[in-house]
């Protein structure tokens, strides 16, 4: 657990992150030189001024004016709470592996189990606007390395992000876990939809921020959200991004720290693919499994062994191999597996007809009626009870996609 700090040591180390004009690295220079928050604040302004601006040092040598004392009031009080935790640079519980990089935050805020923080963990990161086979991919990959022994590290984004931290959770008590960068202050939840899995992270994982309370997301927060999100992981698996991606910037860094860069890939025809490819042509590796990725991870970067006996597949690696046919049939002598449901509602040949020719990349509905060579009203009826039914989904570009079994 992080260190018991005095009132005043806390109050300090808040003091440091809230001054309006010390940025970090100059805030980083100065406990080098004197040491800990409260003995910086105990210089005067002549020493101050040997390494700040005769400004910013007279305003460090006095009493915080009014205004700054309120949000270290409120941010104490904050961290009265149960399960709320502060970890500064000097505490020994401090996560060592953020140590390697060149500017780790001087503070994380912490809501729910800071101990996840030191823990092997893996980084799953992906776009926000992902296919629903992406964010399945998301899902069971996380949920299989949580059940292995590996938490599960993202940013609270929706699509990818959000799917990991929920396939982590699926892996139960018995699950490495999961923790959630945050790009805003640790009291506030970004995008406001994800409140609720927000919640539920605190109480079995932890929430994670370098912000001040009350801090709004702004679009420089998520790159140095994502440099805290790769620093804690041994390495970094990324399921779908276009080639402007965020989760790039993420993979960049990791391996920039040295830490492993896994990429699933996808359709050569989909824009959330390309960000995938693009890794594996630079070097990373092309996983299919959750096995290829404990497969690449040395033994010496876990110690912690295998928690659970489980061994749940990851349905990426196992598409159609889920159901099997009943009485001895092949699914080519069923027909297909999944006409029970829809022989009241249309034509199994015409849903035959309409899955085969989708095939799994994204496709226009222009483009399948070309292929099926059926009426447009009749493609129309079959692709709504399929998307009804899960087997199919309407992409945000308009798409249909079919949907792994």
């Amino acid at each position: 657990m992080p260190m018991n700090l005095s009132s005043d040591e806390t109050a300090a180390w808040v003091r440091l992150t809230l001054e309006p004009d010390l940025g970090p690295a100059q805030a980083r220079l100065l406990l080098s030189v004197y040491g800990l928050p409260q003995d910086i604040f105990s210089q005067s302004t002549m020493q101050l001024m040997k390494h700040l601006d005769t400004k910013l040092a007279s305003r460090l040598a006095q009493e915080p004016d009014a205004m700054l004392q309120s949000r270290i009031d409120a941010t104490v009080h904050w961290l009265s709470a149960d399960n709320h935790h502060l970890l500064t640079l000097a505490d020994p519980t401090y996560p060592p592996q953020l140590l390697e990089m060149h500017d780790p935050p001087l503070v994380l805020y912490v809501n729910g189990r800071p101990e996840l923080l030191s823990q092997p963990s893996l980084a799953i990161v992906g776009a926000r606007s992902a296919t629903p086979a992406g964010e399945t991919n998301a899902h069971d990959f996380a949920q299989f390395l949580a059940e292995h022994g590996w938490c599960i590290a993202s940013g609270l984004a929706s699509g990818i992000d959000a799917a990991a931290h929920q396939g982590a959770l699926k892996a139960g008590p018995q699950g490495a876990g999961t923790i959630a960068v945050l790009a805003t202050g640790i009291d506030l939840v970004y995008p406001a939809r994800n409140r609720n899995l927000a919640h539920s992270i605190a109480e079995h994982g932890a929430l994670v921020s370098e912000f001040p309370l009350g801090q709004k997301a702004m679009p420089y927060h998520f790159p140095k959200r994502n440099r805290i999100v790769a620093g804690l992981s041994h390495g970094v698996v990324v399921v779908e991004a276009a080639l402007q991606s965020g989760s790039l910037i993420t993979a960049r860094l990791a391996s920039e720290l040295g830490r492993e860069v896994f990429a699933i890939p996808g359709s050569i025809h989909s824009p959330l693919s390309k960000g995938c490819h693009a890794l594996i042509r630079q070097g990373a590796k092309l996983v299919e499994s959750g096995e290829h990725i404990l497969e690449e991870l040395k033994p010496s970067a876990h110690n912690g062994s295998t928690t659970t006996q489980t061994r749940t597949k990851t349905k990426a690696q196992h598409r159609g191999n889920r159901k099997k046919a009943p009485n001895n049939q092949t699914p080519k002598e069923q027909g297909s597996l999944i006409a029970p449901l829809f022989e009241t509602a249309t034509h199994q040949k015409d849903i035959d007809a309409v899955l085969e020719a989708m095939g799994y990349d994204p496709i226009s509905f222009d483009l399948l009626q070309q292929r099926c060579r059926i009426a447009v009203s009749l493609l129309s009826q079959t692709l709504s009870v399929l998307e009804l039914q899960g087997h199919v989904a309407r992409l945000p570009s308009g798409q249909y996609q079919r949907q792994p079994a």
